[in-house]
């Protein structure tokens, strides 16, 4: 079953790019999931959100590193490529790019993973702290050409604010 936000979102998925249950596609910690519509070498690119509350203070920096270190169980390899904060002091976010070796459906995959958090903070109470984040993983040969399709997505993300009232 999909995990829910800890913040109701809004956002516009780029031309083409579907909607998939979570759970049909093996993401059941997901939220949301999004496919596109042409895979390469039998590998569908995707998008996920996901997020929790964190309480915390911990930097967006170190949630970053600690999915870094949860997907490094499950693949072969990863490497961080790169990485900066993005956003401003109101409304912080964290970007990373990773280099993922691993298995998948039976067959080994060079993958690269854009990761993008951002942190929403209450405006009624600073010590409540969501931290959402949206991720696209594709083949390394196909990651460039659908790269500006995330971005597109990443700058339509917003607090829904209809539906958090």
């Amino acid at each position: 079953m999909p995990t829910a936000l800890p913040v109701p979102i809004q956002f516009e998925l780029p031309e083409g790019w579907r909607a998939a249950p979570p759970d049909a596609v093996g993401a059941p910690e997901a939220s949301f999931v999004a496919l596109h519509p042409q895979p390469d070498a039998r590998f569908t690119a995707n998008i996920m959100i996901d997020g929790e509350y964190r309480p915390d203070a911990v930097r967006l920096s170190a949630i970053a590193h600690e999915s870094v270190e949860r997907l490094s169980q499950a693949a072969t390899s990863v490497k961080v490529t790169g990485h900066r904060e993005i956003g401003s002091a109101d409304a912080p976010g964290f970007t990373q790019t990773l280099a993922v070796s691993a298995v998948v459906g039976g067959v080994a995959r060079d993958l690269v993973q854009s990761q993008v958090y951002l942190s929403i903070v209450d405006v009624a109470d600073p010590r409540k702290r969501a931290v959402i984040r949206l991720v696209l993983t594709a083949t390394a040969s196909q990651h460039p050409y659908v790269l500006s399709d995330f971005q597109d997505f990443v700058r339509t993300v917003r607090l829904d604010a209809d539906a958090a009232s």
